[in-house]
């Protein structure tokens, strides 16, 4: 919430940038987008419910034309490639001065990409070979369908699938089914194995596991 308001306070600082609205969780975010309709959409991981990048694939699905630049504390290339993956056409650290926020903005509501500075010159440095690995990495990583994804940060959460089923809206059958789904394609066979998986892959931080929710 600090973190949120102290973002607003420095962007209304800039005349030609206007705030349209705060979310206090992924799946708000995703409800205020679809009703506000904003050009450029600053996402946060580390959101309870529902995460930046599962959040990100749906403000996109609902509105093509958005622009999201991430944001999280983490620059670990998984962070970035997943950040790719779900859309996002910016990606920025935390630490970023508010003249490299508003920059970023300003790129990708003008149709490029942006890259926080430590992020830009990590790509620079990387050779063929590096990016080479990166691809075959990615490509085997098991394809997740979005209830999946949903699914799978609930469980990490430390919700139980009644509370899950709730929050989703669907039944406590669903959910044991798709939490069978992913223990299946993750070959992970216990709860304490999906949520290592969760943030070892950036879809949630361990330092927003449960004490936040």
């Amino acid at each position: 919430m600090v973190v949120r308001e102290g973002l607003r306070r420095m962007l209304e600082l800039d005349a030609d940038l206007h705030v349209v609205g705060e979310a206090q969780d992924g799946r708000q975010a995703v409800a205020l987008a679809r009703k506000l309709r904003p050009d450029v959409v600053l996402m946060d991981i580390a959101m309870p419910l529902l995460n930046g990048f599962e959040a990100t694939r749906q403000v996109l699905k609902a509105i093509p034309a958005a622009r999201v630049v991430i944001l999280s504390a983490h620059s670990d290339d998984a962070y970035v490639t997943n950040a790719s993956a779900a859309g996002a056409a910016g990606f920025l650290i935390k630490q970023s001065s508010s003249h490299e926020v508003c920059e970023a903005i300003r790129a990708v509501h003008a149709g490029r990409t942006f890259f926080s500075i430590p992020i830009s010159r990590r790509f620079v440095r990387a050779d063929l070979r590096s990016t080479g690995d990166v691809a075959k990495t990615s490509a085997k990583a098991p394809a997740l369908t979005s209830r999946e994804m949903e699914v799978l940060q609930l469980i990490a959460e430390g919700k139980s699938n009644k509370e899950a089923a709730t929050e989703l809206r669907i039944s406590i059958k669903t959910v044991e089914k798709h939490r069978g789904h992913l223990m299946e394609k993750l070959g992970i066979h216990d709860i304490a194995g999906l949520t290592r998986y969760a943030i070892g892959a950036g879809i949630i931080e361990s330092s927003v596991q449960i004490t936040i929710i």
